[in-house]
């Protein structure tokens, strides 16, 4: 089950968009319980200790995962092998393919240790 602090953006998220989005996020809420869901910027997304892990979006083809540029730096080979396209900031998850989720988890846990000692929102 999500949490709930994200039943108000599922309710206003497309109806042919909202099973994964919901899906996506109960899986990251349960694979990494001691992170803590938000919204901000009106969108879903996951800090530790105040500091911004992974967040996600939803356009019109795809949802969007946002790891920042050092996730996607660090796996651009392993997205680009999943069938994913990337831009500096996004990964785009396409509606009609299934999430990669052990390319999910390994971007998380690389961000939970690379901002380990991180105290500001963003890297800098």
């Amino acid at each position: 089950m999500t949490t709930e602090i994200f039943t108000d953006h599922l309710a206003k998220t497309a109806p042919e968009q909202r099973e994964r989005t919901q899906e996506v996020l109960t899986w990251v809420s349960t694979t990494f319980p001691q992170l803590a869901p938000r919204i901000a910027w009106n969108q879903p997304m996951f800090t530790d200790h105040d500091t911004f892990i992974i967040g996600f979006s939803n356009s019109k083809k795809h949802l969007a995962v946002a790891p920042e540029a050092a996730g996607i730096n660090q796996f651009s080979a392993a997205i680009k092998a999943a069938g994913y396209q990337h831009t500096k900031q996004l990964i785009q998850l396409p509606w009609t393919s299934p999430v990669n989720y052990t390319l999910l988890e390994q971007i998380i846990r690389f961000n939970l240790q690379d901002k380990a000692n991180t105290t500001s929102f963003w890297r800098k």
